[in-house]
């Protein structure tokens, strides 16, 4: 193997077989550079028709690329195009083309095994490095025998072992900053920042009015916090600005304050609650892994603001009719009775909530199930064009399976009176055109970033069992 400089710059020549196996694997590569050879292009070009799942990511790799490349200009492309990550370095991306490209063997340049792709995906690697002498250009391939070509030519050579699923942090904000030496009030927060903080109450609420150098990355909506588990100061940006903010301390639903019967287990969990129950909301984003808890605060929510307080006359429940497998065909019944299947996941919820110390819940009862069904819609997302939803509650589940524009038809939805609530997780996508940087969720979550009235917050911690949490973080 040939030793590599791990201080010289890194370009990393990516095989079509790395792009196959992971669509985002350019993302994968932090502050170092990928190079994308033209011969890769034309391999994703031949493999881009039918409807087999290798077409259907030649086709995400391809939508990927348009999009890094689109209104970037020829200079740009020939310094490198930046690879805009939501955390994390930036890299570049370079796409190589040599026109007039050598052959490995140029006695037996007319053999078809020496026109093969591997063999001028590694002639393309090869020229690239006699031209930068000043950096670390190493092939990146799933092939085993192109690794062990590029062994004996002495280029070096890995495999792609990066498969972790891109996670909602990846593609989206996260909604929250902790800052572990704030203290209860704040006061080590306030000495990190150096700005001079004025206490005021107003209408029941206490506001930290901050004037001097404001951190860059706070935006509207984003939860400050001393602590994600445990925290003794917790607030939300309210007004913020490069030399003034504005912080607002958040409900505590930890021990006495609820939200129909439903606690909060740290900074996260309370602050998705104090999103869901402010009047001044109008729309909440909720990303987090399988069994974070998003649909079971969200519904609790919903029926607090419905039953409870009768802020809202209705609760509207919808998500994407994707399956995560092969499709079982045609359903019988009306839209709800269609809809049903696709349900799984508020039903086992509704049970979860109506469960009493006892371990019994009366989500069995047919009275129970006629009196909040009075107040639930199911509704399949495809007959929702066309209608005002005033007075409602509205729930989008699994939003991840919806494009940007399916996203903004249920959006404008919106009447008098409504809140709207998206609940996804991007390493859960089952739309086959969609990735985690194009779905409907990450598009509505940075379009309505700055908005005063919308919040924005990933959640962390697994409640569903150590099993899943297991799955979570192995998998």
């Amino acid at each position: 193997m040939v030793r590599i400089d791990k201080k010289a710059t890194r370009l990393y020549v990516l095989d079509t077989n790395v792009l196959i196996h992971d669509p985002a694997a350019l993302y994968q590569f932090d502050e170092h550079e990928v190079v994308i050879p033209m011969t890769v292009l034309e391999e994703l070009d031949k493999h881009k028709n039918g409807i087999r799942e290798i077409a259907r990511t030649a086709r995400q790799v391809s939508r990927t690329l348009s999009e890094l490349t689109t209104n970037v200009s020829l200079e740009q492309i020939r310094d490198g195009i930046p690879i805009t990550r939501i955390t994390g370095p930036q890299g570049r991306l370079r796409l190589l083309c040599y026109a007039d490209l050598e052959p490995l063997d140029p006695q037996n340049a007319q053999n078809n095994q020496t026109d093969s792709p591997d063999n001028r995906i590694l002639a393309e690697t090869c020229r690239l490095r006699r031209e930068r002498p000043d950096a670390s250009v190493i092939l990146v391939t799933k092939d085993i025998n192109l690794r062990v070509k590029a062994a004996a030519l002495g280029v070096p050579v890995e495999d792609y072992l990066n498969d972790r699923v891109f996670d909602d942090s990846d593609a989206m904000i996260d909604g929250a900053r902790i800052y572990p030496d704030a203290g209860h009030d704040g006061s080590g927060l306030w000495d990190g920042l150096q700005v001079e903080v004025r206490v005021e109450r107003r209408d029941q609420h206490i506001l930290y009015q901050l004037a001097g150098d404001i951190p860059p990355e706070w935006h509207l909506g984003m939860l400050v916090s001393d602590s994600d588990n445990g925290a003794s100061f917790e607030a939300i940006v309210r007004e913020v600005g490069p030399l003034h903010a504005s912080l607002e301390l958040l409900t505590n639903y930890r021990h006495g304050a609820n939200v129909w019967g439903v606690h909060a287990h740290d900074s996260r969990q309370n602050f998705t609650l104090n999103l869901l129950m402010d009047d001044d909301i109008d729309l909440v984003t909720i990303a987090g892994s399988a069994g974070t808890g998003k649909t079971f605060m969200t519904l609790a929510a919903a029926f607090q603001q419905t039953l409870d307080t009768k802020r809202f006359e209705r609760i509207v429940f919808t998500r994407a009719p994707i399956s995560m497998s092969e499709d079982i065909g045609f359903l019988p019944g009306t839209e709800e009775e269609k809809m049903s299947p696709w349900m799984g996941a508020f039903h086992d919820n509704m049970d979860n909530l109506l469960r009493d110390e006892d371990g019994s819940s009366s989500w069995d009862n047919g009275a129970t199930r006629q009196l909040l069904g009075s107040r639930v819609q199911i509704r399949a997302p495809g007959f929702m064009r066309g209608r005002t939803l005033n007075d409602t509650f509205l729930i989008i589940d699994e939003a991840q399976n919806f494009t940007p524009k399916q996203l903004k038809s249920l959006v404008t939805r919106a009447g008098r009176n409504t809140k709207i609530v998206c609940l996804g997780n991007v390493g859960q996508i089952d739309t086959p055109y969609l990735t985690a940087n194009t779905c409907g969720m990450a598009a509505v979550v940075q379009r309505f970033r700055d908005w005063p009235h919308g919040g924005h917050v990933t959640l962390k911690s697994v409640e569903r069992s150590r099993l899943a949490l297991a799955g979570e973080e192995l998998l």
